[in-house]
């Protein structure tokens, strides 16, 4: 169903963490580099994100299990494993030659004009599209009560969940990092940490954790009836602000500067991509074709994969072998 309050506060939630990490580490947020790199060259820029992406799992789970999606059945046939197994090599393929996924090109990306990043998306999002809609949108789940496309409301007690969860995020984000952290290694770790809980949260509340609502997104070519607009929000309240931010502070500008004021809060210098529509080559078209190909078959793109693996271990097990599989290739 339509969530427009729940997707709303999720998509500030997305912005505050993609946001934060970018302008007090320097980094961009992007989920598919720092998933691998915490299982094959784990180290101190990415395994504290990972490590607070799944610890998102524990406060919605204690205060506000209403937002915990509800996730198909995890593979219990040969052929589903097989099946879930190849989905997984597709996406771990398809991001790293694709270089990124939803939160690098999408959310991060275009909101740094970047186009690649934008050629990226595009990519993507048009093979999930007709992914998703190749069978006619039966694998598209329907709502149970009406359209999807019919607003739903929080509860008063997942409201102040939410709410306070985006508030927590704001104050620690624009008062208590620049006021208290020090430029240091250990400050960007711990930052680095509190970027991936806020992220992980972003998910759950935004709906972006749900397969169901993702695929729903992709319904409306097939069948209205199905369609659950939730995650057009993402645009508005998650990209909008990060491409407001940017454009007020202009990092690339700032390292040419290099003034010791303009450097990143917590870090000594800025890490931003440099690869230009120059660079972009048969691989990275093919790998984000194939990453959108994985993202229409299952509604998972890396992020969600890895909260989905907490809550449903089994699944979590061959998908993340999968993806570790396609992403050595």
């Amino acid at each position: 169903m339509f969530t427009p309050i729940h997707t709303t506060l999720g998509a500030l939630l997305l912005y505050q963490a993609s946001s934060g990490l970018l302008f007090h580490n320097g980094a961009v947020l992007g989920i598919s580099s720092l998933l691998s790199g915490s299982i094959l060259h784990p180290s101190r820029d990415n395994v504290p994100i990972v490590a607070g992406l799944v610890s998102s799992v524990i406060p919605v789970w204690l205060l506000a299990p209403s937002l915990l999606p509800s996730n198909p059945a995890a593979p219990s046939s040969l052929a589903s494993v097989a099946s879930t197994f190849a989905v997984g090599v597709l996406m771990g393929w398809g991001t790293k030659n694709g270089r990124g996924c939803t939160s690098g090109h999408m959310l991060c990306g275009l909101s740094r004009l970047s186009p690649r990043s934008l050629i990226a998306t595009a990519l993507f999002f048009t093979s999930a599209l007709i992914t998703a809609s190749f069978d006619g949108g039966s694998s598209i789940p329907r709502c149970e009560m009406g359209p999807c496309y019919s607003p739903i409301y929080p509860s008063v007690a997942d409201m102040v969940f939410m709410s306070g969860a985006v508030v927590l995020s704001g104050i620690t984000n624009f008062f208590v990092v620049p006021k208290i952290l020090a430029r240091s290694e250990e400050s960007r770790t711990l930052f680095s940490y509190l970027a991936g809980l806020e992220f992980g949260l972003g998910l759950f509340i935004s709906g972006m954790a749900d397969s169901a609502k993702v695929l729903g997104f992709f319904s409306f070519l097939t069948d209205l009836s199905r369609f659950d607009p939730s995650l057009a929000l993402i645009i508005v309240f998650g990209i909008g602000p990060s491409l407001v931010t940017y454009l007020s502070n202009r990092p690339e500008q700032i390292c040419d500067k290099e003034k010791p004021e303009m450097k990143p809060t917590l870090a000594e210098k800025w890490r931003l991509p440099t690869a230009t529509v120059a660079d972009i080559d048969w691989r990275f078209v093919a790998g984000s074709v194939a990453f959108g190909v994985a993202w229409g078959l299952n509604g998972v793109c890396p992020g969600p994969a890895i909260l989905r693996a907490v809550i449903q271990p089994t699944w979590g097990l061959i998908t993340m072998s999968g993806y570790i599989t396609g992403n050595m290739f």
